[in-house]
């Protein structure tokens, strides 16, 4: 079935509410049952937000794609495979519904709707963390779009997951998700002051990623050989 743009936008927007506020409420959870155990609220944090994916994009890819991300957005809009027009209402949904599961989050505690990080993740290892981790994502969804299709929650949960632990910024991989996590200072917070480099290493590792899908993977025209 094809949706209109309208239901499209609202399914990116309320997704990636949800993501966000699993991101977010899942932290301010680990981290006060955990004991002060970091490994452990990483760990919860990491189970609850890889499970939140495979299940968000199962549930709304066939009506929106479910990117819940705008450089995903980006790499399909650079493609043609998503017009820039509805590239920009899904960035747009994707910013504001962020912003919304964020505040729900903190809600949701008893903490105030909005309340600006104060945990720093700068430095050289952070930027290439996020820089990596976003090439990878998007690395992976490309791959598994044109691959192997019905696959895609899985592989992008499973991703996410492991880039929690093998990335040292805890792998953001997401402008949207990097923004409004400013808006919380809890576990999974970042302070504002850091925002706009973590977003130029999640557009570049983007970027990255798909131009090498774009040779790895060529979109194939009738009568050509991809060789």
């Amino acid at each position: 079935m094809n949706y209109n743009l309208a239901r499209r936008v609202v399914a990116e927007a309320l997704a990636t509410a949800i993501l966000l506020a699993a991101v977010v409420g899942s932290g301010i959870m680990a981290e006060r049952l955990a004991g002060g155990n970091i490994a452990i609220t990483l760990l919860a944090n990491t189970v609850a937000t890889g499970a939140a994916l495979v299940a968000l994009i199962l549930a709304f890819g066939p009506v929106s794609g479910a990117h819940l991300n705008p450089a995903v957005t980006l790499s399909f809009a650079s493609r043609s495979e998503i017009p820039w027009r509805d590239a920009g209402a899904y960035v747009f949904a994707q910013l504001a519904g962020a912003a919304a599961g964020v505040v729900t989050a903190n809600l949701m505690f008893s903490l105030p709707p909005i309340f600006f990080s104060r945990h720093a993740r700068n430095g050289v290892a952070q930027l290439c963390s996020e820089f990596v981790a976003t090439f990878g994502l998007v690395l992976v969804i490309q791959s598994c779009a044109k691959l192997q299709s019905r696959m895609i929650a899985f592989a992008v949960g499973a991703y996410i997951t492991a880039a929690y632990w093998f990335t040292a910024s805890t792998s953001f991989a997401n402008p949207a998700v990097t923004l409004a996590r400013s808006l919380t200072d809890t576990f999974t917070g970042l302070r504002p002051v850091d925002v706009p480099l973590f977003l130029l290493a999640q557009l570049f590792g983007a970027a990255a990623a798909t131009l090498l899908t774009r040779w790895l993977i060529p979109v194939a025209s009738p009568g050509s050989s991809n060789e």
